[in-house]
This record gives structure tokens, C-alpha cells and sequence, in this order.
């Protein structure tokens, strides 16, 4: 199995990027694990709808850019369907069995993802109904990815 995260935009904060680096480092003993950071955009000052648009629209073509073809993509979405650590387990164990060797994870910059990346997605998954930095998502997913690889080789995850 191989797990992507294509995150927009890079990790600036060295405690983030700490942590980061250490699920990284324990996800290598159950699986395969690529980052792939996409540019960000620069977002004026009060940008208009359209602006915000825009920027996410060449923000998603560089993400679309970025996705293997065969593989599952979830994206990161705050109106995407909320899952217990037992449940992505689970569905990633599903997914397995159904012949997936890909995971794209796939996490929005600031303004979110654009429409073509939520309508490429195969599911739409909600960390929280609070809404988190594009950094901080990536180190808790990657926290949620390790804890689904324990919960699935019947190990410890409380820890």
C-alpha cells in the first residue's frame, strides 16, 4: 500500500514539521508514504469571490496534476463525512482488499479545494467540524493514518 499527501502549500513552523517527520518516520514500517506539496497561491488582501475562485481553481490543477490515476483519492473536506480512527482503519483495510495499492489524501491551502478536485475525490473526509491550518491537518492525518495501520495489524493505538 502506498499513501500520498498532496498538501497545498509548505510546512513553515518547525514544530509542525517536527511531528511530521516523526509519523513519517513510523509509517515507513507499515507502508509507503510520499508528501507531495503543491505551490500555494498568494491571496490579496479581502480577495473577491472570484479571486478566491480563481486561486483555487490553480491551486486544483496543480493538485489534478499531482494524482495518479489509479488511485483512491480522499480529500480533505470540513463538509466532508466525519470518521472515528476504527473507521478509517477499516476503510483503508477496505480498500486494500479491493485491489487499491494508492491512497491520495488530498488537503486544500487556505481558501480550501476547488470543484474539480471535490468532484475527482472518491470521498470527501472531515477531520473535525473545526476548522484547522493546512499544516496542522497534515500532521494529524499522518497521526490517523499511523494509528489506522496499528488498529489494522491489531496493535496497541492508544498510545
Amino acid at each position: 500500500m502506498e499513501i500520498n499527501i498532496i498538501s497545498v502549500g509548505k510546512v513553515k513552523e518547525r514544530y509542525i514539521q517536527e511531528g511530521i517527520d516523526e509519523f513519517i518516520k513510523r509509517l515507513r514500517s507499515y507502508t509507503r508514504i510520499n508528501i507531495i506539496e503543491i505551490t500555494d497561491e498568494r491571496i490579496p488582501a479581502n480577495p473577491s469571490l472570484k479571486e478566491q475562485e480563481s486561486i483555487k481553481e490553480r491551486e486544483g490543477e496543480r493538485i489534478m496534476g499531482s494524482l495518479a490515476a489509479r488511485s483512491y483519492v480522499i480529500a480533505m473536506d470540513v463538509k466532508g463525512k466525519p470518521m472515528s480512527s476504527e473507521g478509517l482503519a477499516r476503510s483503508i483495510q477496505d480498500l486494500q482488499i479491493s485491489g487499491y495499492s494508492s491512497i491520495s489524501f488530498v488537503i486544500g491551502g487556505a481558501l480550501g479545494l476547488s470543484t474539480e478536485v471535490l468532484k475527482r475525490a472518491d470521498f470527501r473526509l472531515s477531520l473535525s467540524h473545526m476548522t484547522f491550518t493546512h499544516q496542522m491537518v497534515r500532521l494529524i492525518l499522518l497521526e490517523q493514518v499511523y494509528r489506522a495501520f496499528r488498529i489494522i495489524r491489531g496493535e496497541p493505538y492508544h498510545l
